[in-house]
């Protein structure tokens, strides 16, 4: 079958291989109908390229087409080859000055603060880079394709428009030449034609309906019966269930149904199977049977002719090529534009751009994306032409937008996203209005989209279903258009202008009139309500409109004409909503203090009422508009202010406001939670501005044109407390009935609310127009009280704050002013704290804290007080005066009815028993009554000589009550208050009030002449005052005794705790005998220098271990016999240390980890987090965890943070993730090494000799048992023959010390770490066991000594007890193993071992001396050595053979160091070198000596002689991390205390570590002293083939010191890394973009995280790109930023992974997750250095589960996917 394909393929080509272009193209030129040669050409030709097999190849497919179809049209336009043609029309061509640079999904775009129009303009980073906007306050934020940079576009940008790039092409002329200047006629002649017939052919083909025939022009002779089932992309349905489908429909892989799905989504379109109809027929029917259900309609699927399919894949290659094409001239671009906006034959709406975007929701996702392209860089890169399609575009806008409302496909693959580009040009958008009447067109098509209403014509919204929603969220984009078109504000205005916006405001009118009441509400008495009402809707909707409102404002601010008609027009709209205002209402007459008003009866505790009232608000808005442009006191004659009536203006704001309090009282309760949520949003920052904040506003203009006496009755009536306030001792009646403790409750909070009220409507003049002040001071105060509740980070801030439509708070410009900023440390994040100056502005009654933030404000402002040694009251602020519009409202403060209140509510505090009355009341009065005390000092000090001041509050407190009750008056009662043992809190508030009284009264005197006795409250105040610090006093030093006595209690009990607990403080202790610990129990230190190893080994007396068990609580001492202890510990492969991460374990069945290569390619490291247990209670308890997997597992199918099958569990104690324990031992050497030690000890020399024996008559006894045994007497013989060493008992098994249990759990370790370090099932008698243990041993002490030289601490410095403890315990356990191992395997590895220093001719092939890694041979040795050693009763002791091994390896370690530094590093010249003190010392020569040696053996392969201090250098620093790793290993092998000097930081510490390690200072008096061996083990080492390799270059070895590994270098600045991970494409799916590029930060891979695309297996699972990296490059465990989140990932295995802050902050010290904010965010270093460190000490698996523990969310993520 293949073979037919491939030929038919080979003639096709050769048929059509064989076309030219130029004699095509000349044929045309000729013909006399253009339009049908073409066609002929194309419907012979398309169907032969495209579509010829079931799987596309598009490459292919393209290239041919080139060839054959594109070629001759090029040929055609340009009139010669087009590889001349197009170069010669981009030379005539004026480079443009606009980027038009279309964004890529992903890519970076830039938008600047200061300089941007509106937000939507952005620049792509080579423009911004080149910009001055860089050095500006910008915002980055990640494109979601589809815009372009708007680069070089004057109206975009307030200034910089353009970047150096595309600076130098602005025309020196002004005005727009005709860009058809550059082509020659015939040019413009032929490529008109071309282009009419290939748009045309394009948009045909395109939006063709039917599916199995084509145009007539197009159709072919004979047919072929070849059919595709395509699949069409919806936003319905998920992935998972195409892919389900897809393997059921058409029989295909899961692989191949995923990449159906991945194309599907990406194009649009996809075809499933090729065939003919019937079959491809069949697997439709399938695909609909199977994804319709009642709720979604089915995928879509059409059964398709190829040669259709053909020729539509190659209509978008046209149009792709068309903006390709006009890319080389402005000429062509300007013919196509001309083309496209043609009006066709059939009038209206039938040109091509027309008929395109008309069809727009019929097309797939991938021909609209080509052609917006082909749009974006046609019509909109012409600026004459951008007007027309802008016209068009308006034109069309109705049917555009409700084909999108109907369409499923995202914003940004409709046309209607378009919008964005238009309306936001504010020339363009001016036009649209003046000239296309837009603004009225966009707000009618909204409102014809929202149909139901109630009977009043109001919006009705139904139950917010899904369908309703998605439905309601496409109408929002038209609100997005609205705004776009309002963004830019004119500066200028023309009567055309004002009249359509004008007509435009109508139609907003029309709309808030459909709002206004809507959704009203009633409240439930009796039972709860049953459904909850729908009202997300309509809020939703007013949040969208917010910056819509305001904006319509800001508009008519502009223009006193426009404000004046929008004012009546808003007023007449509100008196035809108000129209039935007193229908059905009774009207009631109200009197207190001799004042009455008439009114109507309501109560909003029984109608019904709505808190939407957006007509009234607007109006309210647009009173304070005249009052700041003085437009009110310009042309008063033509406003009609005589018409307002206050009452009907405050009447709907009021009930509003008092629903708010009903609310707070409890008393809407039972209307559920949809009331409290709008009450909610009423409040909150995103709505406020325009409903809240507004309501206030209103009330305010209705109380300063009315009788502040009146509005107080009306507010107490509709408050529901009119009784209360106007019949005297109705409080006492009203408690006295002990009525329902609720009702007294209620009333209450009303009055407290009510209070609150008024002090808001006389306090609150910081909008401008209210109050004389600008816009800046209203932000600091919104600052000033945010930050007087607690300091705040800048993003808490600016959600505090509103957005203004260009989502600015304004904050920046003041916030220096108001505050200070405390940069962050290592967490946190910088936060700003108020400056104490601006602690006097504080208001505690500040509108917009909620009832939460107003306690915490009060106590956090009183305690700053108490700090600052001052009174605590917090009396109210100096305020600004109000505008004259709204002067009068000062009066209510002194008017009969207030006073009336405040007498009643301060009588009720004095006769504190007869009345229900609460603090909270008592503290607004006196709130007030500093208010209006302020307000009359206020006007004192700023009154002129001929003004009387009318504002006599002080006269009006200081006279008693009326006749009939003689109450005494408001002073009085304050003065008695002051002394109420009752009021403690309020009384410094009382006495800044007198005091306050005072000092008005003085002024009152110094300004007028009238004599005025002193009264005798000062007097009184006086003495009270003293009183008052005398009772003070007394009860400060009352509270001090109580304070030391509950001191001393506290301290007695501690210590009281501490003797019964003595075994919790002592273990702590005891865990830390690290050296220091030591140091101070041994004698030993002081007289004698400190040796670990050897035959002079320090003894250290023994010291006991007691510990206690986490689990049990009894302490138990270690020792050999007892039941064994363990610590909790963690085994993991490691690659931190590996210097070649290509190399992982193939196939570890077979895999001998005997030696370690030096690359350290990948370890075992083991940690622990020092806690013990008994054995046995850790077995219980890991059953118990067990059994509780088990359970759990049936329940619910969760990951918890640590995977019982593979061992792990949590630390009973600090949940610290765990995976095995680790016994506690005896130091294991003492127990060996039982047996007399003889003075003398055989040298180096001699001692190999006896090893090297010793290990030929193991090999000739393993031999003999290998051999039948027939002639057992021929055996002796031969035993006799081959002498065994002296003293050397083979046949000696030796007893092992340990208890049942510690064997049990030395075995237990043992294998946990084969199992994870070899990934195998456990195998306790596999002989790579030991060797495992002995590598994690020397693999953790390496990393441990890494990690101490980075931070420059010292090798035995004060380390964390968790890890002294590990470190000793798995040394000791280490060095115990081989007791519970084979006794031969373990002495196997030890010949193997030696024979790779000490040649014999049992082991070849063993790694060369370059290839292993000198530490882990060393550790190796060492352990294994007492398996040999415990048969030789010839008197050599342990220490002896540690001391020689150590010495052995160090000298092939020197003999390594030299062989590689030779060759690589160069070495300086003389003068800087001769750092050594001594000139020449015996180390250089020693050093030379031994470097000639070598040369010897290595024949000519190492030519020069470097100098010999270089090489002694090269040495000493090679040697020195191997030199402390040893230091540390003896250490925690024989216990010896580490010298003094070695535990502080400093030099580093050569000669020290030398004679700890009963080294020669001078090490290579090591070779000298053995002279007679030394050169034979030289001569073995240099002559191994791999070492000849190397030195003649064919082969490389790793170069000593090695350099630490460090995580990779970050960029300074992030938009450099967002740059290159926009220009990654995902490696499997050709070149698509990456949706969530994820970089590696331990190798720098970038990778395509969290796709099926990347998805690959490993060990028979799906896992994500990130997690199969791990695997590769961390063995498990990977550190990864997510680049467009701004997000560090922690993976470790496939279930386990956490999310961790990045170590980019912005300049405000926070990180920004998720990119939501767009700050610049920078690298900060110590942040990136603590993930750093968490890496290089194996943490990440350990934060990893502190993280999925602390919450549960995490547990919950599939961290296989990402």
């Amino acid at each position: 079958m293949a073979s037919e394909l491939e030929l038919e393929m080979q003639a096709i080509d050769r048929s059509l291989l064989e076309c030219s272009a130029e004699e095509i193209a000349g044929k045309w030129l000729q013909a006399t109908d253009l339009t049908r040669e073409v066609y002929q050409h194309l419907a012979h030709y398309v169907p032969k390229i495209y579509c010829r097999s079931p799987n596309p190849c598009p490459q292919k497919e393209d290239m041919v087409a080139q060839h054959v179809l594109l070629a001759p049209m090029e040929w055609y336009l340009c009139g010669e080859d087009s590889e001349f043609g197009f170069p010669k029309l981009q030379q005539a061509n004026k480079p443009s000055h606009l980027c038009g640079r279309v964004f890529k999904v992903g890519e970076p775009t830039y938008s600047c603060r200061d300089c941007a129009v509106d937000p939507t303009c952005v620049l792509c980073m080579d423009c911004f880079l080149g910009s001055i906007h860089r050095d500006h306050r910008y915002r980055m934020t990640t494109s979601g394709g589809g815009g372009f940079c708007d680069c070089g576009d004057t109206e975009a940008w307030k200034e910089g428009p353009y970047c150096q790039k595309h600076e130098l092409n602005t025309p020196e002329i002004e005005e727009e030449e005709d860009p058809l200047v550059h082509l020659s006629e015939d040019v413009i002649a032929r490529s008109y034609n071309i282009f009419t017939i290939m748009f045309q052919y394009a948009v045909e083909i395109l939006t063709w309906e039917k599916e199995s025939e084509l145009p007539a022009d197009l159709e072919m002779v004979e047919k072929s019966d070849t059919y595709y089932c395509m699949l069409f992309n919806d936003e319905v349905h998920t992935y998972e269930q195409v892919i389900y489908t897809l393997q059921k429909a058409v029989n295909c892989t899961q692989k191949e149904a995923i990449g159906f799905a991945t194309t599907v989504d990406r194009d649009g379109r996809r075809s499933v199977r090729c065939g003919d109809f019937q079959y491809c027929e069949q697997a439709k029917s399938i695909i609909v049977r199977n994804t319709s259900s009642r709720q979604t309609k089915p995928l879509k699927v059409q059964v398709m002719h190829s040669s259709l399919v053909a020729h539509q894949s190659f209509g978008l290659k046209v149009l792709s090529w068309l903006g390709s094409v006009i890319g080389y001239s402005d000429g062509l671009r300007r013919i196509l534009c001309q083309v496209g906006l043609q009006e066709g034959p059939d009038g209206e709406n039938s040109s091509l751009v027309d008929r395109l975007m008309l069809s727009d929701s019929k097309l797939w996702k991938g021909a609209r994306s080509v052609y917006h392209q082909l749009f974006m860089s046609s019509l909109l890169m012409d600026l004459k032409y951008k007007k027309l399609f802008a016209v068009r575009f308006a034109k069309n806008y109705e049917r555009l937008q409700s084909d999108y409302v109907t369409d499923d496909h995202d914003r940004e693959f409709s046309i209607a996203d378009l919008s964005v580009q238009i309306f936001t040009v504010p020339s363009l958008a001016r036009m649209l209005i003046t000239e296309e009447n837009l603004m009225t067109i966009i707000i009618k098509t909204f409102m014809d989209h929202l149909r139901h209403r109630d009977t009043q014509g109001r919006f009705q919204f139904e139950r917010y279903t899904a369908l309703q929603a998605f439905k309601f969220r496409r109408v929002q984009s038209l609100i997005l258009d609205l705004k776009y078109v309002l963004i830019s504000k004119p500066t200028e205005w023309s009567d055309d202008l004002r009249e359509k916006f004008l007509e435009g405001f109508d139609a907003f009118l029309e709309l808030l009139k459909c709002m206004q009441g809507m959704d009203p509400i009633t409240r439930q008495v009796g039972q709860h309500i049953e459904m909850e009402p729908e009202w997300e809707a309509a809020f939703t909707l007013q949040m969208k409109l917010t910056h819509v409102i305001s904006m319509m404002q800001d508009w008519c601010a502009l223009d006193e004409k426009v404000l004046i008609e929008a004012y009546k027009k808003c007023l007449t709209v509100l008196m035809q909503c108000h129209g039935g205002f007193t229908d059905g209402e009774q009207p009631i007459t109200l009197s207190i203090c001799g004042h009455s008003v008439e009114t109507i009866r309501y109560c909003v505790s029984q109608e019904k009422v709505s808190i939407h009232l957006p007509v009234s608000r607007l109006l309210a808005g647009l009173h304070v508009l005249l009052s700041k442009s003085e437009v009110a006191y310009k042309f008063p004659e033509l406003l009609p202010l005589s018409e307002l009536s206050p009452p009907m203006l405050i009447e709907h704001p009021l009930r509003c406001l008092v629903l708010c309090a009903q609310v707070h009282a409890g008393m809407w309760r039972r209307n559920g939670f949809s009331l409290v949520n709008q009450i909610y949003y009423y409040h909150n920052v995103k709505c406020r501005r325009e409903m809240f904040d507004k309501d206030i506003v209103m009330l305010q203009t209705g109380v300063s044109m009315m009788d502040p006496n009146h509005f107080l009755m009306i507010m107490l009536s509709r408050f529901e407390l009119y009784q209360i306030f106007s019949t005297p001792d109705y409080g006492k009646r009203f408690s006295s009935e002990i009525t329902h403790k609720d009702v007294v409750q209620q009333n209450n909070t009303l009055i407290e609310e009510m209070l609150y009220l008024i002090i808001m409507l006389v306090g609150e003049r910081f909008s401008p127009g209210v109050g004389q002040v600008n816009a800046t001071d209203d932000i600091k105060r919104e600052i000033i009280h945010q930050l007087s509740i607690k300091p705040m980070a800048h993003s808490e801030l600016v959600k505090s704050l509103p957005e203004d439509e260009n989502k600015e708070t304004g904050m920046e410009s003041v916030i220096e002013a108001v505050a200070h900023f405390k940069k962050p440390g290592l967490t946190g994040r910088g936060m700003y704290e108020l400056k104490p100056e601006c602690a006097k502005e504080f208001n505690l009654y500040f509108y917009h804290f909620s009832r939460a933030e107003q306690s915490k404000a009060e106590e956090a402002q009183r305690k700053l007080k108490r700090q600052n040694r001052e009174d605590t009251a917090l009396p109210p602020p100096v305020l600004p005066p109000f505008c004259p519009l709204f002067a009068s409202l000062v009066n209510i403060l002194q008017s009969d009815v207030m006073l009336c209140i405040m007498r009643t509510i301060l009588q009720w505090a004095v006769e504190h028993n007869g009345y229900a009355w609460s603090e909270s009341m008592l503290q607004r009065v006196l709130h007030l009554i500093g208010m209006a005390l302020q307000e009359e000092k206020q006007h004192l000090e700023n009154v002129t000589e001929e003004h009387v001041v009318t504002f006599t509050f002080t006269q009006k407190i200081s006279k008693p009550g009326e006749a009939p009750n003689n109450s005494p008056s408001i002073l009085a009662m304050l003065e008695t208050l002051q002394n109420a043992p009752y009021l403690e809190v309020h009384k410094d508030m009382i006495r800044w009030i007198l005091k306050t009284f005072n000092a008005i009264k003085k002024l009152r005197e110094s300004s007028s002449p009238s004599p005025v006795a002193e009264t005798e409250g000062t007097i009184m105040e006086e003495s009270s005052r003293d009183k008052d610090k005398a009772e003070r006093k007394r009860k400060a030093e009352i509270a001090r005794l109580r304070r030391e006595k509950i001191m001393a209690q506290m301290s007695e009990m501690q210590r009281h705790f501490i003797d019964e607990n003595k075994e919790l403080f002592q273990q702590t202790l005891e865990l830390d005998a690290s050296a220091s610990a030591v140091l101070d129990n041994s004698p030993v230190v002081s007289d004698k220098t400190l040796t670990a190893l050897g035959p002079a080994q320090t003894q250290v007396p023994e010291q006991r271990q007691f510990v206690t068990c986490i689990l049990c609580q009894e302490e138990q001492e270690v020792k050999v016999e007892s039941k064994a202890m363990v610590l909790a510990a963690f085994v993991q492969r490691s690659t931190v240390l590996s210097k070649d991460r290509s190399k992982f374990i193939q196939d570890p069945e077979k895999y001998d980890p005997l030696f370690m290569h030096p690359d350290l390619s990948c370890g075992t490291h083991t940690g622990s987090c020092g806690h013990i247990m008994h054995a046995h209670c850790w077995q219980r308890y890991f059953d118990s965890v067990q059994a509780k997997e088990q359970r759990r597992q049936q329940r619910l199918r969760l990951h918890t943070s640590y995977d019982v099958e593979n061992g792990e569990f949590l630390c009973p104690l600090c949940e610290c993730l765990s995976n095995t324990v680790i016994p506690l031992l005896l130091p294991p050497r003492k127990i060996f090494n039982s047996r007399l030690n003889f003075s003398d000890q055989p040298n180096l020399t001699q001692w190999i000799r006896t090893i090297s024996q010793q290990i030929k008559a193991l090999q000739a006894l393993g031999k003999e048992e290998g051999t039948p045994h027939t002639t057992s007497s021929k055996n002796s013989e031969n035993m006799d023959e081959f002498q065994l060493p002296e003293g050397f008992r083979p046949d000696f098994r030796p007893k092992n010390p340990y208890s049942e249990s510690i064997k049990e759990m030395l075995k237990t370790f043992g294998t946990a770490t084969y199992k994870v370090g070899l990934k195998l099932h456990p195998n306790e008698e596999d002989p790579r066991v030991p060797v495992m243990c002995w590598g994690s041993c020397a693999y953790t002490i390496q990393s441990l000594e890494r990690i101490l030289s980075d931070e420059d601490k010292p090798l035995f410095g004060p380390l964390p007890c968790r890890l002294d403890d590990c470190l000793r315990s798995l040394t000791r356990f280490a060095a115990a193993h081989w007791t519970v191992a084979s006794l031969s395997v373990v002495q196997g590895h030890f010949c193997k071992l030696f024979a790779s220093l000490v040649p014999d001719d049992n082991h070849g092939d063993l790694p060369c001396i370059l290839d292993i890694d000198m530490f882990h041979l060393l550790v190796g040795l060492v352990l294994a050595f007492p398996a040999l050693q415990c048969q030789d009763f010839s008197g050599t002791s342990l220490g002896t053979g540690d001391l020689h091994i150590f010495r052995l390896v160090t000298m092939a370690h020197i003999i390594q160091l030299l062989l590689t530094s030779c060759t690589v590093i160069p070495y300086l010249s003389e003068e800087n070198g001769m750092d050594e003190e001594s000139p020449a010392g015996e180390e250089e020569s020693a050093v030379l000596a031994l470097y000639k040696t070598l040369q010897q053996c290595t024949g000519s392969a190492l030519k020069e002689v470097p100098p010999g201090w270089h090489l002694w250098r090269n040495v000493r620093a090679g040697i020195l991390p191997f030199l402390k790793c040893s230091a540390l290993f003896f250490h925690y092998l024989n216990g010896v205390p580490s010298p003094p000097e070695m535990q502080v930081s400093g030099a580093s510490h050569f000669e020290h570590l030398c004679n700890y390690l009963s080294l020669p200072s001078n090490l290579v008096s090591l070779f000298q002293e053995n002279n007679e061996i030394t050169k034979s083990l030289i001569e073995s080492w240099c002559h191994n083939i791999e070492v000849k390799r190397y030195l003649e270059g064919e082969r490389d070895a790793i170069s000593y010191p090695r350099e630490s590994n460090k995580l990779i270098d970050l960029p300074e600045d992030y938009s450099s890394l967002i740059n290159q991970a926009s220009n990654f494409s995902c490696p499997k799916s050709g070149g698509d973009k990456s949706r969530a590029p994820t970089l590696c930060l331990v190798c720098g891979t970038l990778l395509c995280s969290q796709s099926y695309c990347c998805q690959t297996e490993l060990e028979g699972e799906d896992v994500g790109a990130c997690t199969a990296h791990t695997y590769s490059c961390g063995s498990g465990v990977g550190i990864f930023l997510r680049v467009r989140e701004c997000q560090v990932l922690f993976l470790a295995g496939k279930t386990k992974g956490c999310f961790y802050s990045p170590p980019y902050l912005d300049d405000y010290g926070e990180t920004d997750q998720g990119l939501r904010r767009g700050n610049p965010l920078h690298l900060c270093q110590e942040r990136f250095k603590k993930i750093q460190k968490l890496w290089q000490q194996h943490s990440v698996t350990e934060e990893i589960g502190h993280a999925q523990e602390a919450n549960q969310t995490l547990v919950g993520i599939d961290w296989q996917h990402l």
